[in-house]
């Protein structure tokens, strides 16, 4: 079912007359009130986040799980990632976030990001809240230079393979029918944020649109875009048209 909704409250504060640049800063970056989290935030910001080689790795270990909401045992960070809302993000043991990942838990209400124990997030890949949430389960490889956009909610199950340039979007449909109106200012359509079973394999460049469930163990082929949901053990190919057979009859 198709919930309209009005742009995140995140969006409308930062487009408020009135309101200074410190409170439109915290409000997109930080997340928190007060001058200890803005210091905080600053001085990893400034200091650790940018360190590269061996000493970098140490300091991020040291310094970034004071910061965010939870950090596992053994998980290692690359250089340059950028974070946002901070203490909204949990990560569990041995996850590895690379070099200029995004993680970007900004929201009034949602519960933020949370990457399971042995997951991997590549290189400048996004995981973007706009007021939803973000969940990936264990042992999940999300390769480099994939986006995730979330209004609403998007979980990936145990084990999944995303390959690179993967994009997923969970709202931000606009309608377009009241042409007296700019689309950003009308409200977004959500159908029910995206699910993906366990052990789900998408190739290089496949988009995944709001409102679909993806079963267990099925794989999607490179370039697909996935508008319905698909059944367990699906094998997809992107042709003209996506072609479905059940993998295990091949």
């Amino acid at each position: 079912m198709t919930e309209p909704r009005f742009p995140g409250s995140t969006q409308k504060e930062l487009q408020a007359s009135g309101r200074s640049a410190r409170a439109k800063y915290r409000t997109l970056f930080i997340g928190r009130r007060g001058l200890g989290p803005l210091l905080k935030y600053e001085l990893v910001n400034l200091f650790v986040l940018p360190v590269p080689g061996a000493l970098g790795l140490v300091l991020r270990k040291i310094f970034l799980p004071g910061l965010l909401g939870r950090v596992g045992r053994g998980v290692v960070f690359g250089r340059a990632i950028t974070l946002r809302h901070p203490h909204k993000i949990r990560i569990g043991d041995n996850a590895v976030i690379d070099d200029g990942a995004v993680l970007d838990a900004k929201g009034e209400a949602n519960e933020g990001i949370r990457i399971g124990a042995g997951a991997l997030i590549g290189r400048n890949t996004v995981l973007s809240c706009k007021e939803g949430s973000i969940v990936l389960g264990e042992k999940c490889n999300v390769s480099a230079n994939c986006s995730l956009l979330s209004e609403t909610s998007i979980e990936i199950g145990r084990g999944c393979f995303l390959a690179g340039g993967c994009y997923l979007v969970a709202g931000g449909n606009h309608p377009v029918k009241d042409a007296s109106r700019p689309i950003m200012d009308q409200p977004s359509e959500a159908k029910g944020g995206i699910r993906i079973g366990d052990d789900v394999w998408l190739g290089a460049g496949v988009t995944v649109l709001d409102g679909v469930t993806i079963g267990r163990g099925t794989i999607v082929g490179a370039g697909a875009i996935v508008a319905a949901s698909l059944p367990e053990y699906a094998y997809v190919v992107a042709d003209r048209r996506l072609r479905i057979s059940d993998r295990r009859s091949l």
